[in-house]
């Protein structure tokens, strides 16, 4: 598994070049950076006017400026009878070679602004919704008070659709579930989240201490829609059929609460969301348990990987004992993109969520090391 905990080499030699480059071209064509801007964007959202909304000017402005460009390369980029708008085989190239040029160009500005001592401009980060409520908060709230020339972007969306905007720089970080063993994608573990199964009082599960996660699969079971990481993450270490209680399945985990204090049967919840309980809701509160955890004397609260992982694959929260068998739990991690270079940014908003996240849930390695690309 990809982790950038270690340094990596800047080749300051190909920021140069782009110097260079557009020290010419700024006298020979009509090509700068917020044209090229314009063009990932229209690639990006494959149409024009989302894109000059997305890049906060006019669209007959943007569509001027990419023309100009065309006119200058005496190359189309864009084929306009294609709805949605999509590049020519030229114009694919070209807009690989202007992604790449932004990122040299961006990291030109961190470098500036690393010298400086300074940190400002707009991230953009995407979330999962099953973290969001947990982290979102409290982010704002640190971001705001630390940094407030740094302005936040954040939208919600599920895994899949976080890493294809990753890949296209649609957004710049996202906090999400991982491991993702995903090609081009690199993660920095946050923090180590345990499950818990919320069960109603009429269900006969109320009785026992802990509940045996083979006991978990049954009609009773309420759990999240198609599309949720978390609702893979809970399903896999479910023994037995996986049979959902009726038909519905819940887009949040605050309604599959909802659901459960009014129509019985269980849920499973992640650590963060405790506190978001009443006092009386946290009485329906289980550890969940593997029979290897009984067969072994393994507490609930040292369960710390997932299914398959070796010990040496996770840096633990401080204190916690490491079992490869024993679950459930998730890692969330910041995800970029390899070509990400905002090296201090990452460290920004790294540094805020580990305030916000209790002590003993966070990893080992965020609380000593700071983060180098």
């Amino acid at each position: 598994m990809t982790r950038i905990f270690i340094n990596q080499i800047n080749n300051f030699y190909n920021i140069i070049n782009i110097i260079y480059i557009f020290a010419y071209t700024r006298q020979t064509m009509k090509i700068n950076l917020n044209t090229l801007k314009y063009v990932v964007a229209v690639d990006s959202h494959r149409n024009f006017v989302k894109a000059a909304e997305a890049c906060g000017v006019s669209q007959p402005a943007l569509s001027a400026a990419i023309k100009n460009m065309e006119e200058e390369l005496d190359t189309v980029i864009f084929d306009r009878n294609s709805h949605p708008a999509r590049p020519t085989p030229s114009g694919e190239k070209i807009i690989s070679m202007a992604r790449a040029t932004l990122r040299s160009a961006s990291m030109i500005e961190e470098f500036v602004l690393g010298e400086r001592g300074g940190t400002g401009g707009e991230v953009s980060i995407g979330t999962i919704p099953t973290v969001a409520p947990y982290v979102l908060p409290g982010l704002f709230r640190e971001m705001r008070g630390s940094w407030p020339d740094v302005r936040l972007k954040v939208s919600e969306m599920r895994t899949a659709s976080l890493m294809e905007k990753l890949r296209s720089d649609e957004i710049d970080i996202a906090i999400m579930s991982t491991p993702l063993g995903q090609k081009g994608l690199l993660e920095i573990p946050l923090y180590y989240e345990k499950f818990f199964a919320y069960v109603s009082p009429s269900d006969e599960l109320y009785a026992l201490e802990e509940i045996p996660s083979e006991k978990l699969a049954s009609e009773r079971f309420w759990i999240l829609e198609e599309g949720h990481c978390l609702r893979s993450q809970v399903l896999n270490f479910c023994s037995g059929s996986r049979r959902s209680h009726t038909e519905y399945q819940a887009g949040s985990i605050d309604t599959l609460v909802r659901v459960v204090d009014m129509n019985g049967g269980y849920t499973v919840i992640p650590e963060l969301h405790l506190p978001f309980l009443d006092v009386e809701q946290k009485k329906n509160i289980r550890p969940i348990v593997k029979p290897e955890d009984r067969k072994t004397g393994q507490t609930h609260r040292q369960s710390l990987l997932m299914p398959g992982e070796a010990s040496s694959d996770r840096a633990a929260p401080d204190g916690e004992g490491q079992c490869p068998a024993c679950i459930p739990v998730r890692e969330v991690s910041l995800v970029i993109s390899e070509h990400f270079v905002r090296e201090r940014m990452l460290n920004v908003i790294a540094d805020c969520i580990r305030k916000i996240i209790p002590d003993n849930m966070t990893d080992s390695r965020l609380k000593r090391f700071a983060i180098r690309l």
